[in-house]
């Protein structure tokens, strides 16, 4: 078997998802920072902006004399544009981070939908129930109940990320 016929490795599958991934988290950064030009800084977004810089300078990104220098920028700066100057050169402050999604609401429309797929099996082993065949109301009506049992089980679970916090 020669190299060009063997098949590509998965990895580069996982790769290619995981930077289209990171391009999204980073256009959504993006433009958080683009709507928070024009909007006046607060003290708070001051000082975690500041504290940002003091993380820089303490893993070795900058000197004393830049730190000074790009402090006072911050403390200078009267919008989020002004800010921009002294974050040059390094990572975004965690402002302008954009928030988590919220987790787990599409867990509760896939349990709708299993149950609005468990309906048919479940009324057709009510109407088996009624006529006398137990064993068709078993076959058609407990596997729906499970279906449904397992479903919402799943749904009110915590997520991974929940569960790590």
């Amino acid at each position: 078997m020669t190299d060009r016929y063997k098949p590509r490795p998965r990895a580069d599958l996982a790769n290619l998802a995981g930077m289209a991934a990171a391009a999204g988290q980073e256009a959504r950064a993006v433009a958080a920072r683009r709507r928070l030009q024009p909007v006046r800084l607060t003290d708070e977004e001051r000082r975690v902006s500041i504290d940002e810089l003091s993380e820089q300078f303490a893993i070795g990104r900058l000197d004393e004399v830049e730190l000074h220098r790009r402090v006072d920028i911050v403390n200078e700066a009267v919008t989020h544009a002004d800010l921009q100057p002294a974050f040059n050169g390094l990572p975004q402050p965690a402002l302008y981070a954009p928030k988590p999604r919220q987790p787990g609401r599409w867990r509760w429309a896939a349990f709708v939908g299993a149950v609005w797929m468990a309906l048919p099996f479940f009324l057709t082993g009510l109407v088996f129930l009624v006529f006398g065949r137990e064993i068709a109301a078993a076959i058609f009506g407990l596997p729906a109940l499970a279906w449904v049992a397992v479903t919402w089980r799943w749904a009110k679970a915590p997520t991974r990320r929940s569960r790590r916090t």
